[in-house]
């Protein structure tokens, strides 16, 4: 079992831990002074696929050098404002086959990534793979 908390600091400020026992700030504030729990969804789902697609380019043995998902995200006009659309790019670096990028992706999107599985329902993702070079 997990298990998390949010405890009111200050203002719109919340601190956040789980079971795992490290803690976040987390603000809802206009001006923000941390980040809110919609973006901390999102930085969720980044971790998430990242762990997947990287754990299958390891194992497919491909000389990857640098990894990053990055996440753009349009949210519903009326409460409660889910995210409607998300579109994820995955930028990797180093000598990589597009195939084993776009069959990581895949598998991740398909069949690993939990965060993807939960937000699908509301949301419609798409990906982009960019290659570069080292």
């Amino acid at each position: 079992m997990i298990s998390a908390r949010a405890i009111w600091s200050d203002s719109e400020r919340y601190v956040g831990d789980a079971s795992s026992h490290h803690a976040l700030v987390m603000d809802t504030a206009a001006d923000k002074t941390a980040n809110s729990p919609m973006e901390l969804v999102l930085i969720g789902l980044c971790g998430c696929t990242a762990s997947d697609v990287v754990g299958i380019l390891r194992k497919k043995r491909e000389a990857f050098t640098s990894f990053e998902v990055r996440a753009e995200a349009e949210r519903a006009t009326r409460y409660p404002a889910v995210y409607t659309k998300i579109k994820l790019t995955y930028r990797v670096g180093g000598k990589v086959s597009r195939k084993a990028v776009e069959d990581a992706v895949g598998l991740s999107k398909e069949k690993y990534c939990s965060v993807s599985a939960m937000l699908e329902k509301t949301a419609t993702i798409t990906t982009e793979i960019e290659l570069v070079d080292p």
